[in-house]
């Protein structure tokens, strides 16, 4: 058995499980006395976690150490074929996405370095699981416009999702790792916070100006947000989103609450709540561990106007004749 992997397994268990770090344990202070939540953080470590939890770990959050080495394996076997050639001359390009496919990044840019001990990102319900959604959220999702990960109709632009145009991945798709660039940037200044996130290289501007939201005909991707301290937790209060973010099926009472809890030198604990009256029957909460880098953010370079856009409007006008 591979020694570094349980070293690793077990290390990761006391920190997840708060064993490791200490009760006591304060988070830094700002100059202007506010806990320090400032750096580069990144998610990459839950990119082998499914959203939902598979029905085998029942209500368990966490991978014993077993299961957890074994997942170890299954990412370091992943990565590996990750970092295999790319060849274009024996792509399968029926397979698109895949590494080594005609639509897919390069290797080197994929992050599969890490993995997490949990079960899930869905924590709760206690069974991992989303709530089910409503009828009218089913209807909606039935006539929305999937793009580029359907069959179309590719009329438009407007046929295609927000991620697909490079305008946003939206609130709070942005916390969540996918593939690559699963970094966020935390600044802080007095009465401020300012988050932005490495795909798309969104930024949201936070205050904790304790007013009220804005009035609800003014929607945004990103909704209205207002930060307060609960302790050492910052909480986010997120309201007034448009329909167009459209949040695994959402409507424009989407409603999140974030909380970011910096549990140790090198770890902050984020959580989302996310209630919906229209969507979902009764609201549920993800969690991540976002982890301390060493690097700052590189650009992303994604615009609306990229050729993958142009090219399927133009193919879908071929067909069309």
């Amino acid at each position: 058995m591979n020694k570094g992997l349980v070293t690793a397994a077990l290390s990761s268990i006391l920190l997840l499980t708060g064993s490791l770090a200490a009760v006591d344990w304060k988070a830094p202070r700002t100059p202007w006395g506010d806990p320090d939540l400032q750096g580069t953080w990144s998610t990459e470590a839950e990119l082998s976690v499914p959203f939902e939890r598979p029905a085998r770990y029942g209500s368990r959050q966490w991978l014993t150490d077993e299961e957890y080495i074994d997942r170890q394996r299954q990412t370091e076997s992943q990565l590996r074929q990750d970092n295999a050639e790319f060849d274009l001359d024996h792509a399968d390009i029926s397979n698109a996405g895949a590494v080594g496919s005609a639509t897919s990044p390069p290797p080197h840019w994929l992050e599969r370095r890490e993995t997490s001990h949990r079960t899930s990102i869905v924590i709760d319900p206690p069974d991992g699981r989303l709530p089910a959604l409503t009828p009218e959220a089913r209807r909606r999702m039935a006539s929305t416009p999937r793009g580029s990960f359907s069959a179309g109709p590719y009329s438009g632009p407007e046929d295609m999702s927000m991620w697909d145009r490079c305008i946003t991945r939206g609130m709070p798709s942005a916390m969540f790792p996918t593939v690559y660039n699963a970094n966020t940037r935390i600044m802080q200044g007095p009465g401020y916070v300012a988050l932005t996130y490495e795909m798309i290289h969104d930024t949201r501007l936070i205050p904790f100006d304790g007013g009220a939201h804005m009035g609800p005909a003014i929607r945004q991707y990103f909704g209205d947000s207002r930060a307060r301290w609960d302790g050492d937790t910052l909480v986010v209060d997120v309201t007034n989103f448009t329909p167009k973010s459209n949040y695994r099926g959402s409507s424009a009472a989407l409603h999140l609450t974030e909380r970011f809890h910096r549990i140790s030198g090198d770890t902050v604990r984020y959580e989302v709540t996310v209630e919906d009256p229209f969507t979902w029957a009764e609201k549920w909460t993800a969690a991540l561990d976002l982890r301390l880098q060493g690097a700052g953010m590189f650009e992303y370079a994604c615009h609306e106007g990229n050729y993958a856009l142009t090219n399927m409007l133009r193919t879908a006008r071929t067909a069309d004749r």
